[in-house]
């Protein structure tokens, strides 16, 4: 949903321009995904536990808490997003988009406990193969393929352009992973005899899941550290800045994360020949296009002189 409006602008001692323009707020078109994917999951770990204890089946009923830890993450996700539709207030004057990334990297944090549940499993598995699982065990894998699948591609879309959507879209299909390996492991288990491939294949999938959650922690951690968001190169920014008619110095310079979704930036640029609202409006709207950043606080200065944070070694 983007929108563009332009702040009036502040009457500073340099002339001070600040915009929004072209918001993509991905979560608020989400809400239906979480509540149908939070649904969808919680039945399903009902399921299997009532199929799992039926069964007497561990893996079932070991998967069914796994499952559990996807529910919460939903919840979670669903709960970030909407916080960060929240309008600002006196004490948190960018609102609560920030919560979007407590919740990324708290999502990230159960897609790495949960790999270390399946390794562990899997170890205990190879050292004492388990009885070849029966069709009940295989039917309810099966309904988790089709439960985690269709959950993960409610959220396919938004998986690039909102780093909450993406934890939602990898705990999905990581979990759509684990069944399809039950099944298989099942089947083929079946017809073999071989008790090692249940065990071997849940290692697979804990690799794969190991890679995508990592993936996900190394760029949570980054936004909730004020780092530059992924995508955003700090040297072709400042560069498109310091090439700017009339501009002849950039100095404090700051990219970061408002939310997931949301990139925000401050700069000091140095203009002799002065600035007005049509510049100040031109640059922010290219920096919306441009870079994906749509949160901008422009300084304009006759002189860098007299800036105390004009030194690089200045934050």
């Amino acid at each position: 949903m983007a929108h563009d409006h332009h702040h009036h602008e502040h009457s500073h001692a340099h002339g001070h321009a600040h915009d929004h323009a072209g918001h993509s707020h991905a979560p608020d078109n989400f809400g239906w995904a979480f509540a149908i994917g939070a649904a969808l999951n919680t039945a399903f770990v009902i399921a299997e536990l009532i199929f799992g204890y039926a069964a007497n089946s561990l893996a079932l009923i070991s998967d069914a808490l796994h499952n559990l830890s996807d529910v919460i993450a939903l919840l979670l996700a669903w709960g970030a997003a909407w916080l960060s539709q929240k309008q600002p207030t006196q004490r948190h004057t960018y609102g609560y988009r920030r919560a979007s990334i407590l919740a990324a990297l708290f999502n990230a944090g159960l897609l790495l406990v949960a790999v270390g549940g399946i390794v562990v499993e899997a170890v205990n598995r190879l050292a004492e193969p388990a009885p070849v699982a029966n069709w009940t065990v295989i039917w309810v894998a099966a309904l988790g393929i089709l439960v985690n699948g269709g959950t993960a591609l409610l959220f396919m879309r938004g998986r690039h352009s909102d780093l909450n959507i993406r934890g939602a879209y990898l705990h999905m299909v990581a979990d759509a992973g684990v069944s399809f390996g039950v099944v298989v492991a099942g089947v083929v288990i079946m017809l073999t005899a071989w008790l090692w491939l249940d065990p071997a294949i849940s290692l697979v999938i804990a690799a794969v899941v190991f890679w995508s959650g990592w993936g996900l922690a190394r760029d949570s951690v980054n936004l909730a550290l004020d780092g530059v968001p992924r995508g955003i190169e700090l040297a072709e920014v400042r560069e498109y800045l310091g090439g700017l008619e009339g501009v002849s110095e950039v100095h404090d310079l700051h990219i970061w994360a408002m939310s997931t979704n949301e990139t925000a930036l401050t700069a000091h640029l140095v203009r002799p020949g002065g600035s007005d609202d049509a510049f100040l409006h031109r640059v922010c709207a290219e920096l919306s296009h441009r870079f994906r950043i749509h949160h901008a606080t422009l300084q304009v200065e006759a002189s860098g002189d007299a800036c105390r944070l004009a030194p690089a070694e200045m934050v």
